[in-house]
């Protein structure tokens, strides 16, 4: 994790949880209301609802006029890119499947990088009314007035492990297919459709593993910083940063991380 000055990471964590607070209104009071769906797509479904646009739209408007230099990049309205070494990265519903639902596993998501890399992460999920954040000062969990430090629980083996993955229909290619088949059946269980939560339940000691397939940046990047600041990893299938989305997988342990990847390259070379 790139080192800022411990003032400047506080006034910056505190702002990402204002922008997490301020869009509340519009998600909660969109939620379970049977809130009109578009579908972004001419063929399949990747839905988009007013609560995504309009949350995006109120974290947007708070960041130009408080950060007016640092870049934006949202799922809705696109990348503003200002030539600044921080970027705003903003999912106002990560889960609008789950959203659409009425289920309460959706969360927003809110990060920011600095020359490229996360330093400051929030996940909110304003129902149930849970916030998980991070920074190089520590990770951590607030949940109706109460805030405990977040930690990784100690490394299970792979055969061992909980994990999770938000769902099988993300994995196209025989090869991705094989991968996360093999994962599944090696763990001792794995959940489906958790989105982020799997991604912060981790980083609070309850699950082991998590894992996607084809994220973008805005899906991710909010998660990093929680992640290793509970003592996790987090990176590609690759070992690379993830800060750029793409095939995630994050682990309690680097043991864990250096067992699952074998996995993947048993199955590339078979």
């Amino acid at each position: 994790m790139t080192a800022l000055p411990q003032a400047e990471t506080a006034a910056l964590l505190k702002f990402a949880l204002s922008l997490a607070e301020a869009a509340e209104p519009e998600l909660l009071s969109r939620f379970r209301c049977g809130a009109a769906v578009d579908n972004k797509l001419s063929t399949g479904f990747d839905p988009v609802t007013d609560a995504d646009r309009e949350a995006e739209r109120v974290m947007r408007q708070l960041i130009e006029r408080t950060y007016p230099d640092h870049g934006i990049l949202g799922e809705e309205f696109g990348h503003k890119d200002t030539g600044s070494d921080f970027t705003w990265v903003l999912d106002p519903v990560d889960g609008t499947r789950a959203f659409i639902c009425g289920l309460p596993t959706w969360t927003s998501l809110i990060g920011l990088t600095y020359r490229g890399t996360a330093v400051v992460g929030v996940m909110n999920q304003p129902y149930v009314g849970e916030v998980f954040y991070g920074s190089q000062e520590g990770a951590f969990c607030r949940h109706r007035g109460t805030t405990r430090r977040l930690s990784v629980r100690p490394s299970a083996r792979l055969g061992d492990a909980l994990g999770g993955s938000t769902s099988l229909a993300h994995y196209r290619t025989d090869e991705e297919k094989a991968y996360v088949e093999q994962i599944r059946r090696t763990l001792r269980t794995m959940r489906f459709d958790g989105d982020a939560y799997f991604y912060s339940l981790m980083a609070a000691g309850e699950m082991d593993l998590a894992m996607d397939a084809y994220l973008q940046p805005y899906d991710i990047v909010a998660l990093i910083p929680i992640i290793e600041a509970a003592g996790g990893i987090v990176t590609t299938w690759q070992g690379d940063s993830a800060v750029g989305g793409g095939h995630v997988i994050a682990t309690a342990s680097a043991e864990l991380h250096s067992e699952a990847l074998n996995v993947l390259r048993r199955i590339q070379l078979s």
